[in-house]
């Protein structure tokens, strides 16, 4: 790492002990970036990184609420509002038991470039709760968002922090979420929170934006090399909401998915995974995967397994962070994999990613191959502002082509720094540069 950015990276760490997620998202940025403050002195002048480094504005708030045997419960909520240098902070609301402030900041912080890759006029933002829904009653979810909207209303709106969904916040939060904001406002303000339901402002294609995007990224990387997705064999970790789409989209493009997973294990399906199956138990029946097996004769259920042990050429990660490891990429790379992209935020360690590299794997960063969730986000964002709504065939071009367009700025890039193919450094110096630039022409801010 380049001495300006390790003496940066230490006060990083010195100033914000504890949070491991936020120290990794900023060492995996600031290893791409030393040619970067070699030709652009003025980033360091101007304390780019420094400023970067520390969010805008970081809330912490209680959320009481009553569960249905009539007993308080008190979480935390968190917003982050990261950056602002391109637009409104931008990003989603993450309700999970493992979420404190590090993870938060490690979220907003990746947010920044994700959302700068996408050229759309966002800034970077992340928030949520310690709160787990699962096995939680619709009445319980109602009443936790509604006590959690009651003081986040205050630091959001349109033109200042959009939220939208995360692991643990779907549509249904979202809905509850949006209720309790326009009570308190009084206002129908379409635009504060994206991922809504499209008989009141939501956008065709955004349930399916982050699985896509990750496939239409990762079908481009085969294409620099002559291949695409047809016939091949792909793994996919979780079965939420970016697995499913990410596995519909595969399929969509000719390949054979083959297992998927949840907390409990996984399933493989020589057949090939049935993906309305899937939807119907994870997101209707909100039941597990085993379920899966017990209905479908072709597949097989491994409790406490790794997916990584199935065989593929394609392995898209879309469950969390930290989920593949340096054995199991060793063990993915000696089974023939030649694609990887990060459908989740961060699921590759830094070892995984480096054997990965180091094999000459294809090999997509989260913040480039999963930002389609967040660019239709932003196109719903245009629709609510214009009281418009578009066909999902146009909305999904549209998404094509913000995909299309990541992948050629990464790729490009790369190639302008000296390391063609790798799409780390290229994206993590292409929505770095686009942010540095905007924060030097607004001042000292």
């Amino acid at each position: 790492m380049h001495a300006k950015l390790l003496a940066i990276r230490d006060q990083v760490q010195a100033r914000n002990p504890g949070e491991v997620e936020f120290h990794q998202a900023v060492d995996e940025v600031f290893e791409s970036l030393g040619p970067v403050m070699e030709r652009h002195p003025e980033y360091v002048e101007a304390a780019v990184l420094e400023r970067l480094c520390e969010p805008e504005r970081q809330i912490i708030f209680r959320v009481p609420w009553t569960d249905d045997s009539g007993h308080v419960q008190i979480n935390r909520g968190f917003r982050v509002e990261y950056n602002s240098a391109l637009g409104p902070y931008k990003g989603g609301l993450r309700f999970h038991p493992s979420v404190y402030l590090g993870i938060v900041k490690f979220l907003g912080f990746e947010q920044i470039f994700k959302n700068a890759l996408t050229g759309m006029p966002i800034g970077g933002g992340k928030g949520g709760s310690d709160f787990d829904p699962r096995g939680r009653s619709d009445a319980e979810v109602m009443r936790f968002c509604q006590s959690f909207m009651t003081e986040l209303y205050r630091h959001i709106g349109e033109y200042t922090d959009v939220p939208a969904g995360d692991i643990g916040v779907g549509g249904r939060e979202i809905g509850y979420l949006f209720g309790q904001y326009k009570r308190i406002t009084n206002r129908y303000e379409s635009g504060v929170l994206t991922g809504k339901g499209l008989g009141w402002g939501g956008s065709l294609v955004r349930p399916e934006a982050t699985g896509y995007g990750t496939v239409l990224f990762a079908n481009e990387m085969a294409k620099t090399r002559g291949g695409s997705f047809d016939g091949k064999r792909v793994i996919v970790s979780g079965s939420g909401n970016v697995a499913i789409y990410a596995m519909q989209k595969a399929q969509q493009l000719g390949a054979v998915v083959l297992a998927c997973s949840d907390s409990d294990g996984y399933v493989v399906d020589e057949a090939g995974i049935d993906i309305e199956l899937v939807r119907q138990i994870k997101e209707v029946e909100r039941g597990r995967l085993k379920e899966y097996a017990e209905r479908r004769g072709s597949a097989v259920y491994v409790a406490g397994g790794s997916v990584w042990d199935v065989d593929a050429e394609v392995a898209l990660p879309c469950a969390t962070q930290n989920e593949l490891g340096e054995a199991a990429a060793v063990r993915l790379v000696n089974a023939g994999v030649k694609v990887v992209a990060e459908g989740a935020n961060m699921p590759c360690t830094p070892e995984a990613v480096t054997v990965f590299q180091k094999a000459g794997v294809l090999f997509a960063p989260g913040k480039a191959a999963n930002a389609g969730g967040v660019a239709t986000s932003a196109l719903e964002m245009q629709q609510n502002a214009s009281r418009d709504s578009w066909t999902f065939e146009h909305t999904e071009q549209r998404l094509t082509e913000i995909m299309v367009g990541i992948h050629d700025r990464c790729a490009e890039t790369a190639e302008l720094y000296g390391q063609p193919g790798n799409y780390v450094l290229g994206a993590n110096v292409a929505g770095f540069v686009k942010v540095a630039e905007a924060m030097l022409a607004q001042g000292l801010v």
